[in-house]
């Protein structure tokens, strides 16, 4: 049975991609899962320089979920490239590299510097806030979305996968904008904005009063929005949100995700993602099915 999977001229053994931030930079995994075994890596988040990150309460475990504040804390690009990078391309898996930003330049200079490495691929999240127009995030402003896809694209020829957000009132809308403007890929959900509330403070639980919610919870919903996506662009799709098993994955998978990201699965289980590529396998068998890209966007 064929599980591997093409994404913008990149061959995956498999279709199951560790999600950014869930993952670290793959060290933190590798006494405990064969790295090699995975489809792909995608790099925690990182900046133009270092960032520590937000203040107070990070992680927050909620019903069928987990919410995080972290912050894009990171050590900045260069100290990835020198330091974490050499080790994950020593690894028989796809790397991507997560690049986020405050600016439109922090993106652009960043695209610069990952231009000149092996990485194969660069994943642009735009849930970044812009904190030149007052903290919305790129990805929720239709302009600043082409704006920032556009000049990162003029300035890298590394397939460009751009991470939507689900906090807009239309995907097919925003993925069109990606794609209009240069993204070879698109990967979604990103994390629905959510809030919790510590009614022994009387206070909300994060300093910034709402955070990202992750986790089984947001699945039906991401479903939707991949669903959406799919038939919304002709470019290829990385669907995430919630896959905890190779049924959630195989779902995504015939809503129309060439490929699936696993996260928050990753604190529950870290042989999560191995046993979703086994399982998919093993589904294709017991179905007769050669090729997962038979089943790839069927509904």
């Amino acid at each position: 049975m064929n599980i591997g999977v093409d994404i913008c001229g990149v061959h995956f053994k498999n279709p199951v991609i560790a999600a950014s931030g869930t993952f670290g930079f793959g060290k933190e995994f590798a006494d405990y899962i064969d790295l090699d075994k995975l489809g792909g890596i995608c790099s925690k988040g990182l900046t133009l320089n270092k960032n520590l990150g937000n203040s107070g309460i990070r992680i927050y475990e909620t019903a069928s979920g987990i919410m995080n504040s972290i912050g894009l804390q990171n050590p900045g690009i260069e100290y990835f490239v020198n330091e974490e990078l050499p080790f994950l391309l020593s690894k028989d898996t796809v790397t991507i590299a997560n690049l986020g930003g405050h600016s439109v330049e922090d993106y652009v200079e960043g695209a610069i510097i990952l231009d000149k490495t092996d990485v194969p691929m660069i994943e642009l999240n735009i849930s970044c806030p812009n904190v030149k127009e007052g903290g919305m995030a790129f990805g929720t402003d239709p302009n600043k979305e082409s704006e920032v896809i556009s000049k990162v694209k003029n300035v890298t020829n590394k397939p460009l996968i751009v991470k939507l957000s689900p906090n807009v009132g239309s995907i097919p809308q925003f993925a069109k904008v990606a794609e209009d403007n240069g993204a070879d890929a698109i990967s979604l959900v990103n994390t629905f904005n959510a809030m919790a509330i510590d009614i022994n403070t009387k206070a909300p639980v994060f300093v910034n009063k709402t955070a990202g919610l992750s986790g089984p919870a947001i699945k039906p919903i991401a479903l939707r929005m991949v669903y959406e996506a799919a038939h919304a662009v002709d470019i290829p799709i990385i669907g995430m949100g919630g896959i905890m098993d190779y049924k959630d994955a195989l779902e995504f998978i015939m809503a129309g995700a060439t490929a699936i990201q696993v996260g928050t699965a990753n604190f529950v289980d870290y042989n999560t993602m191995i046993d979703v590529a086994d399982g998919i396998e093993k589904y294709l068998k017991d179905n007769n099915i050669e090729d997962i890209n038979e089943i790839t966007g069927i509904i």
